[in-house]
């Protein structure tokens, strides 16, 4: 029977989610060389190839995708492990990390973070910004133990290494200037601006979400200006240069705006943690995900309820 080398298999993993040998090494913080030689040990301990040539780089055998197809069940139930090891040796203590994104820091996670040091005080959480593919990132080499971010930029249900939890569908309202002729409308619809100027970022996901939701209310939005802050977006629709849809979660008060609900057919964004899979079984891990999920609760449709 073949001797498993968790190690190994766990280098080969990182070199699938990476594409090269120098990649993994930087992740796994190794020489190049001593990542091609313990993947070459490996290789000879089970008997098959598992790297074969392609030009200048190295792509995965068909045998070492079968292999990581089986170690992804192993590395769950190790999760697992470290989990059930964890109540055992610390009960309601322990330390989370946690990396979201710059609106859910304010709106969701110190919220939460306050919850715990009431009701948990021995949990202590670790906050780290960063945007949803540096997130998963970390996630996935074990830097954070959970990382928010919107659903659109999460890893798919289908992914082996996480487990994804919803945590909020926040809605997006419509911000105006002040003197808008629209500022103070009954039921107003997205679909009523469509002849304004709109201002939002120049790609990305934000650009993807505005361009959806009026493409989706029946017009394409014309762009006047490109801004990816809130501080800045909401300046520019004080100064009357166009109008902007922003998350609940991230809008701020200023006198010369006006944030309107959308009405019944608003649109909204989702917002979603993921830990690595079997890793939402730590009690800590657990008891942060559940002050995440009580103050995503008090929201009401992302409006902090009375």
């Amino acid at each position: 029977m073949v001797e498993w080398d968790i190690r190994k298999l766990q280098i080969l993993r990182t070199l699938r989610e990476r594409g090269t040998v120098t990649a993994t090494a930087e992740a796994l913080r190794m020489t190049p060389s001593a990542v091609s030689q313990q993947l070459t040990n490996l290789a000879k301990q089970i008997g098959v190839p598992l790297l074969e040539a392609q030009g200048r780089r190295v792509r995965l055998t068909d045998a070492a995708r079968l292999v990581l197809r089986h170690a992804e069940a192993v590395f769950e139930q190790l999760e697992r492990a470290d989990a059930e090891l964890a109540a055992h040796r610390h009960g309601e203590l322990g330390e989370v990390r946690v990396g979201a994104f710059s609106t859910a820091v304010p709106a969701l996670v110190v919220p939460a973070v306050r919850a715990l040091r009431e009701s948990a005080p021995g949990v202590v959480v670790r906050v780290r910004e960063a945007e949803a593919a540096e997130a998963y990132e970390l996630l996935a080499a074990g830097e954070v133990d959970l990382a928010l971010s919107l659903a659109a930029q999460a890893p798919t249900v289908g992914d082996a290494r996480f487990t994804r939890l919803e945590l909020l569908a926040d809605p997006l309202d419509v911000a105006l200037p002040a003197g808008h002729d629209l500022a103070h409308a009954r039921g107003l619809r997205l679909a009523d601006l469509a002849g304004e100027e709109w201002i939002f970022g120049g790609s990305g996901p934000w650009s993807d979400i505005t361009r959806g939701a009026c493409e989706a209310a029946g017009f394409s939005p014309s762009q006047g200006h490109a801004a990816a802050g809130w501080t800045a977006i909401l300046a520019m629709v004080e100064a009357g240069m166009g109008v902007a849809l922003v998350p609940r979660m991230a809008a701020v008060t200023r006198d010369g705006v006006v944030m309107r609900e959308l009405g019944e057919q608003r649109p909204v964004r989702h917002v979603v943690a993921a830990a690595r899979k079997g890793g939402e079984d730590a009690p800590a891990v657990g008891r942060v995900l559940t002050a995440l999920r009580e103050t995503a609760s008090r929201t009401h449709e992302g409006r902090p309820m009375p």
